[in-house]
């Protein structure tokens, strides 16, 4: 199907592995003009090696605004303008009691899963209104609306990322720019393999019995019984950021394998 953005401009953050470079690869294909951005420069550049055309690689950290606004300056210098946002960029933050996590344990959280999103807003979409159209995407997760106890850090970014986005929906597509969330669940990402790796240290498996039980025991409602691929998001980010979703805006997309065992959102 052809998605009817040939020639946009996207910006991607969290761009040199997982979800964001998967999506970056779907999009290429689209003929979508690319900035990618993520912390390593070096690996940046091998993850884009393997892109067509001539993505645009820059270094930012998401939890200073001045770094976002050179970032976007320099893609809009380079192809004109952004009008696409796909915001990859997290981390999973620490793990435990709720009450004996310190404040910095949110805070780090807060700051690169929550707020560099709204610097991020802060930097595309203006100029994305002025010209009457656009698409923002966060990555959420299913811990949003199925927190777990143990990563309240990441939970509470998460949903608050969820309320900012709906947020913007309902002016922002007054000017043509929708905006929409993607909730994945246990995606094979280096995210996921960190934690699988951990697990099987803590049980002494390995790891492909770590996800077997992890599977079993956390996450029932996926049914499949296996970790998605991250070509599976990118496939439905790339659907919401087409001219073909011009009529969904304020959402929030699960692709968890049915993870999430309710039926709100």
């Amino acid at each position: 199907m052809d998605l009817a953005i040939h020639g946009k401009t996207a910006l991607i953050t969290g761009a040199q592995s997982g979800i964001g470079l998967a999506t970056a690869h779907t999009l290429a294909a689209e003929g979508v003009n690319l900035v990618l951005t993520d912390l390593d420069p070096q690996a940046l550049e091998r993850a884009a090696n393997d892109l067509p055309g001539a993505p645009l690689c820059l270094t930012a950290d998401v939890t200073r605004q001045a770094e976002v606004d050179e970032l976007v300056a320099k893609g809009v210098q380079h192809f004109g303008a952004i009008d696409i946002v796909i915001h990859t960029a997290g981390v999973t933050g620490s793990k435990g009691d709720p009450l004996e996590l310190t404040d910095g344990d949110y805070e780090h959280a807060w700051q690169i899963d929550f707020f560099s999103a709204v610097r991020v807003a802060r930097a595309t979409i203006p100029a994305m209104r002025d010209r009457g159209w656009g698409r923002f995407i966060c990555i959420t997760s299913e811990n949003s609306v199925q927190p777990y106890w143990e990563e309240a850090v990441y939970n509470t970014a998460k949903a608050a990322l969820s309320t900012f986005v709906k947020n913007l929906s309902y002016k922002e597509a007054a000017h043509g720019v929708l905006c929409n969330t993607v909730a994945p669940a246990f995606i094979a990402t280096p995210m996921t393999d960190g934690m699988m790796k951990q697990r099987a240290d803590q049980l002494s498996v390995s790891f492909e019995e770590a996800i077997e039980s992890f599977l079993e025991k956390e996450r029932p409602g996926i049914v499949p019984k296996r970790r998605g691929e991250a070509q599976e998001v990118a496939h439905v980010i790339a659907m919401l950021v087409s001219q073909h979703a011009s009529f969904v805006n304020g959402s929030n997309v699960r692709v968890d394998g049915g993870s999430v065992i309710s039926v709100q959102n």
